[in-house]
């Protein structure tokens, strides 16, 4: 299959909501499209909208030959990755799985949630 306009348009990249609490109404962008956003009153509207940059911002990539990149999936991620830590450190969250009475595995896991909340 080409890729071209349709190609893209088929696709399901991620969309952000943003409020904006001051003057009202939403932002919303497609963070693995930089620039790709807009700007509405309601979320319905947005959604509507955003359709419309998106054609927009692949039209003129497509025209100017610069590549689109595609939307990631979690199929193109394991859940597995290695980390070397220091010594200590590894001590460290050993003794806090212990006293948690949970795997030092689950206990990153959980560190590193809390971590990446916004």
């Amino acid at each position: 299959m080409a890729k071209d306009l349709d190609y893209y348009m088929g696709l399901s990249y991620r969309v952000e909501v943003v409020e904006d609490k001051e003057d009202g109404g939403y932002a919303l962008h497609c963070p693995e499209l930089p620039g790709c956003m807009t700007c509405a009153d309601t979320i319905e509207q947005g959604f509507r909208m955003i359709e419309d940059a998106k054609r927009e911002w692949f039209t003129a990539c497509l025209e100017d030959g610069t590549p689109i990149p595609e939307p990631s999936n979690l199929e193109d991620y394991s859940g597995q990755f290695k980390l070397r830590l220091p010594k200590s450190l590894h001590r460290l969250l050993a003794q806090r799985s212990s006293e948690e009475g949970v795997s030092m595995n689950q206990y990153c896991v959980y560190l590193l949630s809390r971590g990446t909340q916004q």
